[in-house]
């Protein structure tokens, strides 16, 4: 049975807690909206970790990913001063888009129960 905070989980964290910082004071580059670091997956071994971001605007978040993944060493070395750890884990970036999938949800939802009010309303008189 796995323990409730594992060695992996612990540097995810550290990793979420850490790019969201360096992201937005390092890294310029006017492709990047208001990034935010959802979560991040360390594999078992340390050497990748899958790192989620969302953005605003979401219009480009696909030039996001490549200017993210094309930043992964930069932001890697800055990593390695604050990790204690003997490798840091290669980043590789990923568009997170269940944000826009849960409104889009939810705004069906909303359309389906008023219209199921208004057949309900429309059978009574």
């Amino acid at each position: 049975m796995p323990r409730e905070f594992s060695r992996g989980r612990r540097i995810a964290d550290l990793i979420q807690r850490e790019l969201s910082t360096l992201i937005q004071r390092e890294i310029k580059d006017p492709r990047l909206g208001m990034i935010t670091i959802n979560d991040a997956k360390v594999s078992r071994d340390l050497a990748f970790a899958d790192v989620y971001f969302t953005m605003l605007p979401e219009t480009n978040a696909a030039d996001a990913e490549k200017v993210l993944n094309g930043a992964g060493g930069f932001l890697r070395t800055h990593l390695s001063k604050v990790m204690s750890t003997r490798t840091t884990p290669k980043l590789r970036f990923h568009y997170d888009a269940t944000i826009e999938s849960g409104a889009k949800i939810s705004k069906a939802i909303d359309e389906a129960r008023a219209e199921d009010l208004r057949r309900h309303d429309g059978a009574e008189n």
